[in-house]
């Protein structure tokens, strides 16, 4: 394969950023060139083109486009282009389509006509060469070549002399000098010399499943433009554009050029939508025409050997112009199309409406002028003659809605913008329809609409969570969740439903007649399984799984795995036992990606090893301060499951872990599976059954007090007995901790505290806890009991009496321990794309807070958003906006509150490495209102709120 294609676009945000850094000049240092000859043999000068170029680039203009949303072919993002005036009056600048963006064909209007504007949601901005800045609209995007017109406002340029651009198609020809003048590569307006070398090349082939320019010969020179130079003037030693720029080949520094004579058409017919002294612009048809074919050029010796008989080829030299090397073959039919059935690749097109044809412009012209009439075409098959009529249809999809259920979004032909309305009228109703979510199945319930949607306050419920750019988690309503499903099936599936329902009852009967001694929590809804499994594994509720030969274990545990929620929760198979010890003998039950029951058998090895996770490039949750236990047979991470005794009791849960490992500059995700011991899991589940004290939350139902945990917020690690006495502690120290546990015999050492945190400033990296109350610990647990100790004391503060072994000398402290309910982050902010929220505890992990504020902190951020455009990226905190400082999220939403669409706002931030910043950003209220989303505990459901929003009939 040759090498690949490249459009002169960017996407490279960092070199949109450092391309305005740099000033916008023009550095013409031309070395004395040959004299340079034009077509009509005019000899030019060096002089000529220094006052060419004098004309030329007060005229061209760096684009930085911003598309909002993915839309047909492109994604969504923030780029930068070039581009050139060419009606100064009107305000018109030519630029390639896939600057302009792509999107659907116009409004269903006539049928001989295409509304002017086909492309996506896109925010824009000109910069002219004295720093000018100018927002600008896309107003056309050819449905077929690749050109594009943006409009601005002409009187917004107040301090630049500059005219418009003559566009001069018939000035190209080989031997051509050219000068290429665009943002090249992003660092300043560049020129480019180069000699036009070839006008039939065939149009370049950028990418498989995108956007290709077709039924159109290109220009060839090697200039080796590079990305950043789409939409480039390609202007001769007059100052006019022969050419645009579109694309380039970087290994042989070829760069390939649009001819002019389509973009000179339908610029004809924007400028009769606007009269020059001013007024509003209309709705101007360009009919484009299309047989739904394409072509390819083919010289003489490939159509001889498709069949053209020498009779044939002798004609067509005869009264083709001079010098002409092929002709035209068809290389595609779209199925369904005029063509369909009548044409067939390898066909040798001959004439068209009785005129030998062999170009593409002239058959564009026969095509644009026939839309909606027939066209007859001549054409040789494998040697035989054949004649078809055809007719002229459109050359798009006459469609002009962007569609987002239920809304649907209608562009606006004046202002450029995309209109919500309801797609339903008021009182439709929405049909029951089955979607999944993060792998699971869900069903949204029929409603009625009582009134028009406002687009930014509907809801979309589904029961998982949609981890998408909006961080979102949405639910559904469980009760009415089963009967809205059986309500829309037919009544041989509901009585299939009623058949499961029942097996599902029968199970639950007799899953309750397993132990005759056990006794029932009063929380029947509570769910055991991996937190990772969860949201990765699919398993039918209603699944009976039976093996024969199966294990005693796997027969108690079997249920449990397959409905995922126990219902009927035995304290007898979820209790506090022993803990598990070095050779004890273990059974692994748990279900294989393929949903079948599997049980293998094991032996413990480590009851107690601590796990040792590193920080993420990206900061993520990960065990800290967590004992697991290892087994002697790795089962990989094929399936999870418990681990149990040969009574069927669980003893852990099998659960996977997530860790990055780095090779150099890169780092890969890795898995493994450990055990996680059951008293960790009973104690939490015992406090919400018998009511501790928290906040209440709707568990399945019913509402529980969510239990408040008392913790040291400080990472540890353990160190043998052995190596600490290396660094000095004392035989004493070594002997109390042996008798303490000597199955462990380890110290535990301060890995580092989370910022925030009350024992941030006491607790040192390194020290050694010898002992809390002057009791000996030996391992995470003792420090977990001794919390919770507090919370039996009356009168308690709350703090810890901690011995500690720092550099040499004990030291007696008091720390303090701080109090987590387990909800987590319950509020997020969207603004301007970037989602904002109080750091969670991998942040606070990394030990650093900015003194100014850490309640703002960017977690992600949306491409093609304002915060994408102009480099407000995650890992930060907005410590001020506007000079007022935001040192959390409600003081973050009332000072954004007041700002408005399309208001540039200075925003001041802290890197989480700790370096400040400044940066200034536009708000776009269109695209990107911003709104809250806060969990509600009543409800245990996310709602979505609008705090600003622009009104959708603002121009």
């Amino acid at each position: 394969m040759g090498d690949p294609l490249e459009r002169q676009g960017s996407d490279a945000a960092a070199g949109l950023e450092s391309c305005m850094k740099e000033e916008l000049g023009m550095e013409i240092d031309l070395p004395t060139p040959p004299p340079a000859t034009s077509k009509d043999g005019v000899v030019a000068t060096a002089d000529d083109w220094r006052r060419a170029l004098a004309l030329v680039v007060p005229a061209v203009v760096v684009l930085r486009t911003t598309a909002a949303r993915a839309f047909d072919t492109e994604a969504a993002g923030a780029s930068y282009a070039t581009g050139f005036v060419v009606d100064k009056g009107r305000g018109i600048i030519l630029t390639n389509r896939h600057v302009v963006k792509p999107g659907e064909g116009g409004l269903k209007r006539k049928l001989f006509v295409l509304i002017l504007c086909c492309y996506g949601p896109v925010v824009a901005e000109a910069m002219f060469v004295n720093r000018e800045e100018i927002p600008v609209h896309p107003i056309y995007r050819d449905p077929v070549h690749d050109f594009g017109f943006f409009r601005y406002d002409p009187g917004a340029i107040q301090f630049l002399s500059y005219e418009e651009i003559p566009l001069a198609p018939e000035a190209a020809c080989v031997g051509l000098e050219i000068r290429v003048v665009g943002n090249d590569s992003g660092e300043k307006v560049s020129i480019l010399a180069g000699t036009l070398a070839r006008l039939d090349r065939d149009a370049p082939h950028y990418k498989k499943d995108g956007y290709n320019d077709f039924n159109t010969f290109y220009m060839q020179a090697a200039s080796g433009t590079k990305g950043g130079s789409s939409g480039s003037p390609v202007i001769d030693w007059q100052g006019r554009a022969v050419a645009l720029n579109a694309g380039s080949k970087s290994s042989s520094a070829s760069a390939f050029f649009l001819p002019l004579e389509r973009v000179v058409r339908a610029l004809n017919f924007l400028q009769n939508g606007k009269d020059i002294s001013g007024g509003e612009w209309k709705a101007v048809t360009i009919p484009r025409g299309t047989l739904q074919v394409t072509f390819m050029h083919k010289g003489f010796d490939e159509t001889r050997r498709l069949g053209l008989q020498s009779e044939t080829e002798q004609m067509v030299r005869l009264n083709s112009p001079v010098g002409e090397t092929g002709m035209l073959v068809v290389d595609s039919v779209v199925p369904g199309g005029p063509a369909h059935k009548k044409m067939e690749p390898g066909d040798v097109l001959v004439r068209v409406n009785g005129e030998v044809l062999t170009q593409f412009l002239k058959l564009e012209m026969i095509l644009d002028d026939s839309v909606g009439r027939k066209v007859e075409l001549h054409m040789e098959r494998g040697g035989t003659l054949l004649t078809v009529e055809l007719e002229s249809v459109l050359v798009t999809v006459d469609r002009h809605e962007w569609y987002a259920p239920p809304l649907m979004y209608t562009r606006n032909d004046s202002t450029g913008l995309w209109i919500p309305t309801p797609a339903l009228h008021p009182g439709a109703q929405l049909l029951v329809s089955s979607y999944h979510c993060n792998g699971k199945s869900a069903a949204c319930h029929t409603t009625e609409l009582s009134g028009a949607l406002d687009p930014l306050e509907s809801n979309l419920q589904c029961t998982n969570e949609d981890r998408g750019d909006d961080s979102t988690k949405m639910q559904t309503d469980d009760e009415n969740m089963e009967k809205n499903i059986v309500e829309a099936l037919p009544s041989g599936e509901e009585s299939n439903i009623e058949k499961k329902r029942r097996r599902l009852e029968e199970d639950s009967t007799s899953e309750r007649n397993i132990f005759s001694d056990g006794s029932e929590h009063e929380a029947r809804d509570m769910t055991l399984e991996d937190t990772q499994t969860l949201e990765t594994s699919t398993f039918a509720y209603d699944q009976r799984l039976t093996t024969t030969n199966a294990s005693t274990a796997e027969q108690v545990i079997e249920h449990t795995l397959v409905m995922l929620e126990k219902k009927q929760s035995d304290s007898q198979v979820i209790r506090r036992e022993p803990p598990l010890r070095r050779g004890d003998s273990v059974y692994l039950v748990g279900l294989s990606r393929s949903l079948q029951a599997t049980s293998r058998k094991s032996v413990v090895t480590n009851p107690c090893a601590a796990v040792n996770i590193g920080s993420a490039d990206c900061p993520r949750y990960r065990a800290t301060n967590m004992e697991v236990i290892e087994l002697d047979t790795d089962f990989g991470s094929t399936f999870s499951g418990v681990l149990t005794d040969e009574r069927g009791r669980v003893q852990a849960i099998w659960g996977s872990f997530s860790t990055q490992v780095k090779y150099g500059s890169s780092a890969e995700d890795h898995q493994f599976v450990r055990g996680i011991p059951i008293y960790a899991i009973s104690e939490v589940l015992d406090k919400i059954i018998s009511g501790a004290k928290g906040s209440l939350l709707l568990i399945n139902g019913i509402k529980r007090p969510m239990p408040l945990n008392r913790i040291l917020e400080a990472e540890l690690y353990p160190t043998l007995l052995s190596k600490a006495r290396s660094y000095g502690l004392s035989d004493a120290w070594v002997q109390a901790l042996a008798k303490k546990d000597p199955i462990r015999r380890q110290v535990l050492r301060v890995k580092g505290c989370l910022a925030g945190s009350k024992a941030e400033r006491l607790l040192e990296q390194n020290d050694m806890l010898l002992a809390i109350n002057k009791v000996p610990i030996t391992c995470f647990r003792d420090i977990e009991n001794a919390c919770q100790e507090l919370d039996k004391c009356q009168g308690s503060d709350g703090s810890l009496n901690v011995t500690v072994f720092r550099q040499g000398h004990e030291q007696e402290l008091v720390v303090g321990t701080d109090v987590r309910d387990g909800n987590g982050t319950t509020c997020m902010v969207n603004w301007c794309g970037c989602v904002v929220q109080d750091p969670h505890p991998a942040v606070r992990a990394l030990g650093f807070l900015p003194e100014e504020g850490h309640g703002v902190y960017v977690a992600r951020w949306c491409h093609g958003s304002p915060v994408h455009r102009y480099g407000l990226y995650a890992l930060q905190w907005i410590v001020e906006i506007n000079g007022k400082l935001t040192p959390d999220l409600e003081t973050f939403v009332d000072v954004t509150k007041g700002l408005e669409h399309g208001e540039f706002v200075r925003v001041r931030t802290v890197h989480l490495n700790g370096k400040p910043r400044v940066l200034t950003l536009k708000q776009d209220l269109h695209y990107w209102p911003t709104w809250e989303l806060r969990f509600d505990p009543e409800t245990a459901t996310w709602r979505r709120s609008t705090i600003k929003a622009m009104d959708s009939n603002v121009a």
